[in-house]
């Protein structure tokens, strides 16, 4: 087995890997979501809390966005086709685009009804069913993130990660709640409620503005960051026979990169060894970005070409 057979089984054997722990991930999301969703109407029926309710939005919400990334990542992970020769990994930032339309309807309808308990405060009773929906809230979603970051990390899909910004809100979302939940039972301020729950929407509006940006950018075909194309560019000029790089262009995709860039080569070699140079530098780059797919262009060394160079 040659090194480039090796090296394109060693990335099929890693994105399979990829892709279960995806798939794992939008499994458990969806039945953290499920759980919540149930307590959390229970305790909301049995305390009538608007900040409890707030939470039991934000996690129908969350069971949404969840079912919406498990479908987008199932698409995303089909491989290629004629169709689509770079693959669908666009579908998680469609996905997060959805996600945070959802965050924004369920924000203003939360603001809705925070309004209402202002101008008409009502009393919060069974509060010992309320504290203990959150403290069960707050170990599950706990648990998910851990799974969720482990997966990311490993994965770097947008979508997971969005969906892990929800649930991250969550947290906060939900000791928000058992701080209104404490001030009320102690001192009897009904409208800490509401005012926990405008806070609440807030902090949703801000999550959804971060999901819709970075999806944006992947759909937008966004540059690497700097550091990863500096970091390309010292790759590439590592190469002994590389005299220079240019007209280099980046953007990602789901899980994958994708890297094109020109290689300056004495112009006097021949073509087979200007094919091995650049099989050679493709092979570097793709070992520092394994889920990389890179495309060189050869060029003579001292050609004058009309080349655009962004910065």
């Amino acid at each position: 087995m040659t090194e480039t057979d090796h090296r394109h089984e060693l990335r099929e054997t890693t994105d399979a890997a990829s892709a279960r722990l995806m798939r794992l991930a939008t499994y458990a999301s969806v039945s953290v979501a499920v759980i919540l969703i149930c307590a959390k109407l229970g305790a909301w029926y049995a305390t009538d809390s608007v900040s409890i309710f707030s939470t039991l939005i934000d996690s129908l919400l969350d069971g949404a966005a969840s079912l919406v990334n498990l479908l987008a990542v199932r698409h995303a992970l089909e491989p290629a086709d004629r169709e689509h020769r770079f693959g669908h990994g666009k579908a998680e930032s469609l996905a997060g685009l959805a996600q945070s339309a959802f965050i924004c309807g369920s924000a203003v309808f939360l603001l809705m009804e925070a309004g209402e308990r202002f101008v008409h405060p009502r009393e919060i009773a069974n509060l010992d069913i309320g504290f203990a929906v959150m403290a069960i809230s707050i170990v599950l979603t706990l648990i998910l993130l851990g799974f969720q970051r482990y997966v990311v990390r490993r994965t770097g899909s947008i979508a997971i990660a969005a969906d892990s910004l929800h649930y991250r809100m969550d947290v906060l979302v939900n000791l928000g709640v058992v701080g209104s939940l404490i001030v009320v039972s102690q001192f009897g301020w009904l409208w800490v409620d509401p005012a926990i729950a405008v806070v609440i929407a807030g902090y949703i509006f801000f999550g959804a503005w971060s999901i819709a940006r970075e999806s944006l950018q992947v759909l937008m075909d966004r540059e690497l960051p700097d550091e990863d194309r500096v970091k390309i560019r010292e790759i590439a000029m590592a190469h002994d026979d590389v005299k220079g790089v240019h007209d280099l262009r980046t953007r990602s995709s789901g899980q994958s990169i994708f890297i094109q860039l020109h290689l300056e080569l004495d112009g006097d070699m021949t073509l087979i060894r200007a094919h091995d140079i650049a099989d050679e530098v493709e092979d570097s780059i793709m070992d520092a970005f394994p889920n990389a797919e890179v495309i060189t262009h050869q060029d003579p060394e001292g050609v004058d070409e009309t080349i655009t160079v962004f910065h």
